[in-house]
């Protein structure tokens, strides 16, 4: 990546260290948006009432957050909602790191901002490698109290106090206000994405895991149960092999995903969308906040008739570690960017050529393209890589005039952009 003019910095290979077990992405936030979110007010109220009876495991947040939770009305949230998804990559009896360490972790995290005004969703991944100040946090399970960290790895956060701990962690790094939470397991990303009858994802070149088994030709594959987890997983087959990649690799099949979901037909059919509600619900655990009816129709109120193009996923920004080339650091000037357009409610876009390190054009592939799914008016900017066999007709995109572009360092898509994971 550039650094200065004429001069090109390597790229460090965070973490590149064996991960077998190494945990997906948070799918479910395509899960509540395509199976609970996306439908109508009696719909959602229909198969949302019916799976929380089904008594999904719940969790306490601070008593701040609580109380936001349980008095706020979702859909009107001064400011626009916050909701932190959480993926767990427990360590028991796993080989997934240098050391066998007991306890889950928080390996992919997830802030998902929903405008006030119900026009745009902004989806930021921290890297689980990220050097952060952690707060002093209590086990919720042990009893153990950690001491507040001034470094330390993000992803040790749920370790040290679970789900309230990594809220706790992202509202300091954030200053934002985070009252709902969700904790999922992989199981659910295999019984999504079986419950679809699998996810159409682009590979741009070759991608070969052994770690993971994950073995794609160049083209479009259709990815459901272990191949779509395989997909999510891989670090090792993607971009630079950095945990970094495979958040921009993640990204891919997540727009697929919602494009698939608002474009097919899925949402007109109940069975479709139970299984789907399912397949989340059943595997998640909820904050006290979360775990409500009302609140997952509040958020279908808000989310209703969203096009894709106004759905983001973004990287929290970061550079590397000037003490240890495994890890990250906040990148001070862009993350402040980022917050307070998060903090003010800001509508926002991303640059062009913005995609990140495992879904950019390779020489191989046709000219990008931005398309929106059949019911976006318009597409967000931003480079996307477009399938070789199948390259899609070029799309002549504008910006919103009240939206303001991140800075050209952040990277991330729109749900509407048709690109391509890249094997390494």
């Amino acid at each position: 990546m550039p650094d200065a003019p004429g001069r090109t910095r390597p790229v460090a290979r965070h973490g590149r260290l064996p991960r077998r077990r190494g945990w997906t992405t948070l799918l479910t936030v395509l899960a509540a948006a395509a199976a609970v979110v996306l439908v109508s007010g009696t719909s959602v109220a229909t198969i949302a009432a019916a799976q929380l009876a089904a008594a999904p495991r719940t969790v306490q947040l601070s008593t701040d957050d609580q109380s936001t939770a349980k008095t706020a009305d979702v859909t009107a949230i001064k400011g626009g909602a916050n909701i932190l998804l959480i993926g767990s990559d427990t360590r028991i009896g796993q080989f997934d790191s240098d050391e066998d360490v007991e306890g889950a972790r928080n390996d992919v995290t997830m802030l998902i901002h929903v405008s006030e005004d119900h026009q745009q969703l902004t989806a930021v991944s921290f890297p689980r490698d990220l050097m952060v100040p952690i707060p002093a946090c209590t086990n919720p399970e042990t009893g153990t109290t950690y001491p507040a960290a001034s470094s330390a790895q993000f992803n040790t956060a749920l370790g040290n106090g679970g789900v309230s701990c990594v809220v706790d962690t992202v509202e300091n790094l954030t200053g934002l206000t985070v009252p709902y939470a969700g904790l999922i397991t992989f199981d659910g990303v295999i019984e999504m994405s079986n419950a679809l009858g699998g996810v159409d994802v682009c590979v741009a070149s070759p991608i070969d895991d052994t770690y993971t088994g994950l073995h794609l030709s160049a083209g479009a594959h259709s990815l459901q149960g272990s191949d779509a987890l395989a997909f999510l997983r891989s670090r090792h087959g993607v971009g630079d092999g950095s945990d970094l990649a495979r958040i921009s690799s993640q990204q891919v099949f997540l727009s697929a995903l919602l494009r698939q979901v608002t474009s097919n037909g899925t949402l007109s059919n109940p069975i479709t969308l139970y299984k789907l509600a399912g397949a989340a619900l059943s595997n998640m655990t909820l904050s006290d906040g979360l775990a409500q009816t009302r609140t997952l129709v509040g958020l279908a109120s808000a989310l209703r008739g969203m096009s894709t193009s106004s759905m983001l996923f973004v990287q929290y920004p970061v550079v590397d570690d000037p003490a240890d080339s495994a890890r990250v650091v906040v990148d001070e000037a862009n993350a402040h960017t980022l917050n307070v357009a998060l903090q003010t409610d800001e509508r926002t876009t991303l640059n062009d050529s913005s995609t990140g390190r495992a879904s950019r054009e390779s020489s191989d592939t046709a000219s990008p393209s931005a398309s929106a799914s059949p019911s976006d008016p318009a597409t967000t900017p931003g480079a996307a890589t477009t399938a070789p066999e199948t390259p899609a007709p070029e799309t002549t995109t504008t910006s919103s005039p009240s939206s303001t572009p991140l800075p050209s360092s952040i990277t991330g898509q729109s749900a509407a952009e048709q690109t391509c994971s890249v094997g390494n």
